[in-house]
């Protein structure tokens, strides 16, 4: 379990452990399937104030250019991970693998509306397919914007030292859609270095590896334990307490053995 909220593949955890990898996949979909109903069931009518999103990328089986026209209907190649984080008490409210599609940004929006217990102020990135979502889900019940952020690629991109550089940041724009958000408020900050833990804490998301998932249900139930972990047991640097427990949600630290006997 340690391990696997760690960052280490299967593969090294049965190397390490001695352990049959379908014993570590088995205790990974079992946990991870509790870790979903748990947080499916127990994060509800949350006094959030702000609400920051972004989706994050990786893939199933293949990445999407490599993906055979016979199997586009497949649940393989490019997978995106939804993510709502509150960014005072850094709690992930809600989460939502599948495709990057208008019907999964409904799907997940309507998710995190069910959660919440007030009226927040919610931030996004530019995805366009988020202001028809918030629009059919919380209508003008929301002070909604958008953080859109420009890049420029300077010089040679296909020079070896620019493949794997990050693009140039020229600036961000601060686009208001619903309400009448806090302009200093407008922020996807946080949500984004709750992805750069999740890039950190599951060899699925590391870039350039060939540690990634071949059932997208593998691939959720990884993303389940990872935030039931993250949420519940683990002592956030800045907050000294978990964010679950930040939240109101919980008096105490979860332990792994605890996280684990939610599959009983």
């Amino acid at each position: 379990m340690s391990l696997l909220v760690e960052g280490n593949s299967l593969r090294s955890i049965t190397r390490i452990t001695g352990k049959s990898i379908n014993t570590v996949t088995k205790l990974l979909v079992d946990v991870g399937t509790a870790a979903l109903i748990y947080q499916n069931e127990t994060l509800r009518n949350l006094n959030c104030k702000r609400i920051q999103c972004d989706e994050i990328w990786a893939y199933c089986a293949m990445k999407q250019k490599n993906v055979p026209e016979a199997r586009k209907d497949e649940e393989i190649g490019d997978v995106y991970t939804y993510t709502a984080i509150d960014p005072d008490s850094k709690l992930c409210v809600s989460f939502l693998v599948g495709r990057r599609t208008a019907d999964t940004t409904f799907s997940f929006m309507y998710d995190l509306k069910g959660r919440l217990a007030n009226r927040i102020q919610l931030t996004t990135d530019g995805y366009p397919k988020y202001i028809d979502a918030v629009e059919l889900t919380f209508g003008s019940k929301i002070d909604f914007a958008m953080l859109v952020k420009h890049y420029s690629n300077a010089g040679d991109v296909k020079a070896p030292e620019r493949r794997y550089s990050p693009s140039n940041f020229i600036k961000a724009d601060k686009r208001v859609i619903t309400g009448d958000p806090d302009m200093d408020e407008i922020s996807t900050s946080h949500v984004e270095r709750a992805n750069l833990t999740m890039r950190m804490g599951m060899r699925r998301f590391t870039r350039l590896t060939n540690g990634f998932s071949k059932k997208m249900y593998n691939l959720e139930c990884a993303v389940a334990l990872h935030f039931m972990h993250y949420n519940f047991g683990r002592i956030h640097k800045t907050l000294r307490v978990t964010p679950a427990m930040e939240a109101g949600i919980s008096d105490h630290a979860w332990s792994l053995e605890e996280i684990a006997k939610l599959a009983e």
